[in-house]
């Protein structure tokens, strides 16, 4: 089990890294995208919030990679993955495969990792005042 959790973890993290690099180095060449696609891009590029989706990426993926931090990394990631994943699902399916696989990858580290979100997922949670 412990060899799983370290590759999902060491995946996930190349992926967060690579991709949220990838727009200011373009070593990776971008997709063909579709119309409703192509019109959500042009959207998150004329404003702060590619930049600071790409940059929550990078940061949550080398968190990954170092093994430090990892129910951080995974917090700030999963909407992230969730975004990944409705974007494939309903504007440009020829990623779903890899949408999917990326989910399945955070949820299967959130579930190894339950026991550090005890405190986060405490219904009546009181303040140490």
């Amino acid at each position: 089990m412990k060899i799983a959790v370290l590759g999902a973890r060491l995946v996930l993290g190349v992926n967060f890294v690579v991709f949220g690099i990838n727009p200011w180095l373009q070593f990776l060449p971008l997709p063909e995208l579709n119309e409703p696609a192509t019109a959500f891009f042009s959207f998150m590029a004329t404003s702060y919030l590619l930049t600071f989706v790409k940059i929550t990426e990078v940061v949550g993926g080398l968190l990954l990679l170092t093994g430090r931090f990892v129910p951080l990394a995974l917090t700030i990631l999963a909407p992230i993955a969730l975004n990944i994943l409705f974007f494939h699902i309903f504007l440009d399916t020829t990623g779903l495969f890899v949408a999917i696989f990326i989910v399945v990858l955070e949820l299967f580290l959130a579930w190894a990792y339950r026991d550090s979100f005890a405190g986060v997922l405490s219904m009546n949670a009181k303040p140490n005042v």
